[in-house]
């Protein structure tokens, strides 16, 4: 009878757990619905965490500050569990995850590192260095710096992301890295003089000022397909190719004489550029993949358990290293867009046309 009763009561507790962890409710905190992979990363975020039998209360801040931290304080107030969050500025949020921590509510640093607080559980991302050095390998390739002189050299502009996204360090630093000694050599010659990550930054990683800033590029340093040779532009995302691109085109260029534009995301408008001949490459980062990985964190912190990371050492928010898992950045191209992004079922194919 002991036995009987002991197995019921071991029962009944695993069922309240289970019945307890299935109506948790996770907070989703988005920057922004102005760029196409947030609205991506947040559908799959919502999908992944719904099929696993959470509710959601998935919030976009619109590239507001403010707005991001009264939504934060709204999930803290809403009962939420867990915080998903993709920082507009990860430095700004340190105040409104104390409150988290108190509340004993876990964080989790989507895409974005959150700087600067000791309230981040975990930090779930991609490779941003190696998205760097696939950018600067294929500049490296695609216009043959090996074999080349200063006698001989190509001449690049440089555009990076928001100032106060931690992951531009990574992106342009691993561009940099492969990049900068050919631009120490002189093979790489930088007629703006803008080779520095503050000097490259473009705010809230917005095409309307990646644009700007190449259209005075353009004026400064008489661009153009009859005027002052431009072979490359590296850009560490497809919003700021989007704008660069934009300007070159109201410069005169076309696909026949397009100067080498680097991307990352594989954006619809960027992979359609690409197949138009005016944007050479993108980086993917399958968002499907990173969100099953958060749902996975989710999973464990509410299990009680830890969360499957692979990185312990590289992400440094200035308080503490945050426990990582960073998923496989994967070049594209025009030559394999087609299994990268249709075949897997990332975009059909009449989203492209």
């Amino acid at each position: 009878m002991k036995k009987i009763i002991a197995i019921l009561l071991a029962v009944a507790t695993l069922s309240t757990a289970v019945f307890a962890k299935a109506k948790a409710k996770v907070g989703v905190s988005m920057p922004t619905k102005d760029l196409q992979r947030w609205n991506q990363d947040g559908a799959n975020m919502k999908a992944q965490l719904e099929k696993a039998g959470y509710d959601v209360d998935l919030q976009y801040a619109a590239n507001d500050i403010p707005t991001q931290i009264s939504q934060l304080e709204n999930m803290i107030t809403g009962k939420c569990k867990v915080l998903v969050i993709a920082s507009i500025d990860g430095s700004a949020l340190s105040n409104v995850l104390a409150t988290a921590k108190k509340k004993k509510i876990q964080v989790i640093a989507y895409d974005r590192l959150i700087m600067d607080t000791d309230a981040v559980t975990y930090y779930a991302t991609f490779d941003n260095y190696k998205v760097g050095t696939l950018q600067g390998d294929y500049l490296v390739d695609k216009l043959g710096l090996k074999s080349r002189s200063a006698s001989d050299p190509v001449y690049m502009e440089f555009f990076t992301g928001d100032p106060g996204d931690n992951n531009i360090n990574f992106f342009f630093g691993g561009a940099m890295d492969v990049l900068r000694p050919y631009l120490e050599k002189g093979v790489i010659v930088c007629r703006s003089g803008q080779t520095e990550k503050a000097q490259a930054a473009t705010l809230n990683w917005s095409t309307e000022e990646a644009q700007k800033r190449m259209e005075n590029l353009i004026t400064s340093n008489k661009y153009g397909p009859k005027g002052t040779k431009l072979d490359a532009v590296y850009c560490s995302n497809d919003s700021t190719a989007n704008g660069v691109t934009n300007a070159l085109l109201s410069a005169g260029y076309t696909a026949a004489n397009f100067p080498i534009i680097t991307g990352q995301d594989c954006d619809i408008i960027s992979v359609k550029n690409m197949l138009k001949g005016t944007q050479a490459m993108s980086v993917f980062k399958d968002t499907r993949t990173l969100a099953s990985k958060v749902s996975e964190m989710v999973d464990a912190i509410l299990s009680g358990k830890k969360a499957p990371v692979n990185d312990t050492k590289t992400y440094n928010n200035n308080v503490k290293v945050v426990p990582s898992y960073l998923c496989e950045p994967v070049f594209g191209d025009i030559n394999n867009y087609k299994t990268l992004l249709i075949d897997s079922g990332y975009y059909k194919e009449s989203e492209l046309k």
